[in-house]
């Protein structure tokens, strides 16, 4: 492509797995890339890192007129807005479709038919559709979701969110002669909170120590309110928001990945661990299971908010031989490839004439 293109992100709170994105489209397509996000009362500590052709901005510095004035001199080629919660970020989109623009709306939630959601249904298509051209979904549950606010077919793009593929990768657990990782214990990597179901978690572990007289230990790392029920507890180790380095490290003794959440529209976090070639144990609540999970190939379906069930699959997991385990990480790996960075920027860009 011979001139810049300018893509503007109007984002909630930012994600580390975001940065790798934004680094491709300056990269590979020559663009200059744009970012508003949240910048006051954020869930995770996270700090953004300076990025080459990347002008970040924080959404508490501008009124709605000041926004709009910003993203008038920005002048993108593309925009995309990270859902419809925040109405000044709607403002703005508003006026791009008018012009032309594409305006990509972010969908990681999953449709369950909840009266919320069915009257949001009805009220989208009138007060939210003229703010998007576009919906750019994570998966099949929330291409239903587009689907059933009123998007088409043509309208919508697939593989939204993507773990950092260049740096969650199997060969990274792997010594010159082969894979060395230690099957001696699960990990958690998340919040430590009761949406992603710590409790349900740590009960399961003590459940599995008991019933099933475990061997594995618990490695948990993360911050949030429910840390007090893992500290302290034995053959649990807790550890801080780590970079991606650390998680690699500590990866190395994991023999299955747990996601317990009562609720997680996604989770790129499943996909982080399926590419370093972990065996899964995921709640049935867990959106990214669609793509990443098939039980008994991979790993183990479990039913949310069962203490027992996850207990159950801790056991039936920790109790494969080694080369059942090595066979189960690989077939996560294999399934990690189905979406990748490079197939979450092509989907987007493919919005623009890119002549």
């Amino acid at each position: 492509m011979d001139s810049e293109l300018k893509i503007l992100y109007l984002y909630s709170e930012l994600i580390g797995y975001q940065i790798p994105i934004f680094e491709v489209y300056v990269r590979d397509y020559n663009a200059k890339v744009h970012v508003v996000s949240w910048d006051k009362n954020k869930l995770k500590p996270y700090n953004h890192p300076l990025v080459e052709g990347v002008s970040f901005y924080k959404r508490s510095k501008y009124s709605r007129s000041e926004l709009l004035e910003l993203t008038k001199i920005i002048n993108p080629d593309i925009v995309y807005v990270s859902g419809w919660m925040d109405k000044d970020y709607l403002f703005c989109t508003k006026y791009f479709v008018k012009i032309g623009v594409p305006v990509v709306a972010g969908f990681d939630d999953i449709w369950f038919g909840k009266l919320r959601q069915r009257m949001g249904a009805l009220i989208f298509p009138i007060f939210y559709k003229k703010c998007f051209s576009n919906a750019w979904v994570a998966g099949p549950y929330q291409y239903e979701y587009a689907k059933k606010i009123g998007f088409n077919d043509s309208e919508i793009i697939y593989d939204l969110l993507t773990a950092n593929t260049d740096v969650f990768d199997l060969e990274k657990l792997s010594g010159i002669d082969g894979k060395t990782v230690c099957y001696n214990s699960f990990l958690y990597v998340g919040n430590f909170r009761h949406r992603k179901g710590t409790d349900i978690l740590i009960q399961a572990f003590i459940e599995y120590k008991k019933k099933y007289e475990g061997s594995w230990k618990l490695i948990c790392v993360g911050n949030g309110e429910m840390e007090d029920l893992l500290v302290n507890q034995s053959g649990v180790e807790v550890y801080p928001f780590s970079d991606e380095k650390n998680l690699i490290q500590i990866a190395r003794s994991a023999g299955a990945f747990i996601l317990p959440s009562r609720h997680d529209q996604w989770g790129v976090v499943v996909h982080e661990f399926a590419s370093l070639g972990l065996p899964l144990l995921l709640s049935d609540n867990v959106g990214s299971r669609a793509i990443f999970l098939i039980d008994n190939f991979n790993g183990f379906l479990f039913q949310k908010n069962s203490i027992d069930d996850l207990a159950c699959k801790m056991h039936e997991i920790s109790k494969r031989s080694t080369t059942e385990l090595r066979i189960m990480g690989n077939n996560s790996y294999l399934l990690s490839k189905r979406v990748s960075i490079a197939s979450s920027t092509a989907n987007f860009m493919s919005l623009i004439d890119q002549k």
